[in-house]
């Protein structure tokens, strides 16, 4: 089966690219590192202005309606740049109040939500303990076991250390204002835990591209006995290797974007995670020493890899995940 994108969705995926690519993300992201948001709060404000954040949120709420392959190709856009910010966490927190059924709620979220004047965090069951940068959102969204939604504003309970420090993590506190509770609760977290993971994977797609792209270009630069290490027989193999297992992860993507069942969407994370941490192993060989200093913008996307390969969905759980559809 071939999966080919309409030239719409090319066109809104050349769209978020230029508009990144002119938006000095890195330079935002080092300063969301050091605790100044402003920057990225200005590129989260452009994004808005795309339409990325309604694609989430249903017509009627002032969105695009819910449409996930168009959000997961905006989000392999998001990974490429190096997007900083709970960016699948709002979007998860809008599908998670448009799924909920509570017409009060939706009307006083989702509108905020779809436009970017609200943005929001979101911890679910099953997923990490911790909130993502919760004091950097209006909102912090967090369904406990038992099912029931609380919500909290800006509040930072213990922190975690993260291999990216753009990955600000604190533990949310154990009261909030309870908005609903019941099954109704559960049913709309794992949906919205669902969607959270298959954006997970489309930004695991976004930084193993962009960590392939800067090691090919490197090996063209860098010279060893007189060529560039590019021409090496052993250095073109892994090159290729990195690109067949990120493009064997792309039609895993949209197909999970499209059938949004819980046995693709984890063979998609799966896939792509462990190809984006691929990318970084090579690319962190190939760059050698220099791969390691934190002036080069290299950097940046090494140390997403990691925690990306693992946030909403290790590659052991998806691996449970898809052997339960086989055997169920």
């Amino acid at each position: 089966m071939r999966f080919l994108l309409t030239d719409e969705q090319s066109d809104f995926a050349r769209t978020l690219r230029s508009l990144l690519g002119t938006a000095e993300v890195p330079a935002a992201v080092r300063a969301w590192a050091a605790g100044d948001l402003n920057p990225g709060r200005s590129v989260w404000a452009r994004l808005a202005e795309t339409g990325l954040f309604a694609l989430a949120v249903p017509e009627e709420y002032g969105g695009a309606g819910l449409l996930p392959l168009e959000l997961a190709l905006g989000f392999v856009e998001l990974g490429r740049a190096g997007v900083p910010g709970p960016v699948v966490e709002s979007a998860a927190a809008s599908v998670l109040l448009s799924e909920l059924g509570d017409e009060a709620l939706a009307k006083l979220f989702l509108p905020g939500l779809a436009s970017g004047g609200i943005s929001a965090t979101l911890t679910l069951p099953g997923g990490s303990p911790y909130a993502l940068d919760a004091d950097a959102v209006t909102h912090c969204f967090t369904v406990s076991a038992a099912g029931r939604l609380h919500l909290t504003h800006g509040i930072v309970g213990e922190r975690l250390a993260s291999l990216d420090p753009v990955r600000r993590l604190s533990r949310p506190p154990a009261t909030g204002a309870l908005l609903a509770m019941g099954p109704a609760v559960t049913a709309a977290a794992e949906t919205a835990g669902r969607w959270a993971r298959l954006l997970t994977a489309a930004q695991c797609l976004g930084v193993g591209e962009a960590l392939l792209a800067r090691t090919v270009a490197y090996a063209k630069q860098r010279t060893q006995f007189g060529a560039p290490i590019g021409s090496f027989q052993a250095v073109k193999h892994r090159l290729a290797d990195t690109l067949l297992a990120l493009e064997f992860a792309r039609p895993l993507l949209w197909a999970a974007a499209l059938s949004l069942s819980p046995a693709d969407v984890a063979a998609a994370k799966l896939t792509a995670g462990e190809a984006a941490y691929a990318a970084a192993t090579t690319a962190l060989q190939l760059h050698g020493a220099v791969g390691y200093t934190e002036e080069l913008d290299l950097s940046l996307w090494l140390r997403k890899a990691r925690p990306l390969r693992d946030a909403w969905g290790t590659p052991s759980a998806c691996r449970a995940e898809v052997l339960r559809s086989r055997t169920g």
